[in-house]
């Protein structure tokens, strides 16, 4: 009898753990229609060829199409090399705004970075990204000396 109430008692541990793992299937996120949305003009900044220590500063609009106030949590970029700049205060819909990036132009090579843009939207991150090459500064090489006859 004891073993009995045991294994029944096993079964049933088993039964309700199982049960209490699983989710209804009737349960789905609510999506909010009124919830604020973010649309930017564009989400790809190409420098081109930027010369060392030149100006890497670029901008990134962005207007708030929702029907609730937008605001930005937080903006973060790849590395310290690029620093952006945002709104702290709520874009109300229908209005625009603008990030502002500066990308330090002080090692040669290619661009590449990215800023993620985190907020209370429908979209709750965008990835922002700039691209292009920093070049050497062209110093200004000496005029050659014209070369004499019988010189090679």
């Amino acid at each position: 009898m004891k073993k009995a109430v045991i294994l029944i008692a096993t079964f049933m541990f088993v039964v309700f753990a199982a049960i209490g793992q699983t989710k209804p299937a009737t349960e789905a996120p609510v999506k909010n229609p009124n919830a604020p949305e973010i649309a930017f003009d564009k989400t790809v900044h190409d420098y081109g060829t930027v010369q060392y220590q030149g100006d890497g500063k670029c901008e990134f609009n962005f207007t708030n199409t929702g029907k609730e106030p937008l605001i930005l949590t937080n903006v973060r970029s790849s590395c310290g090399c690029t620093v952006p700049k945002w709104p702290r205060e709520p874009i109300l819909p229908g209005q625009s705004d603008v990030i502002y990036v500066e990308y330090k132009t002080n090692r040669v090579g290619k661009i590449n970075k990215t800023i993620t843009v985190q907020s209370n939207a429908t979209t709750k991150n965008v990835v922002l990204r700039i691209k292009g090459q920093v070049v050497k500064k062209q110093e200004s090489a000496a005029p050659e000396k014209p070369k004499s006859v019988g010189q090679k």
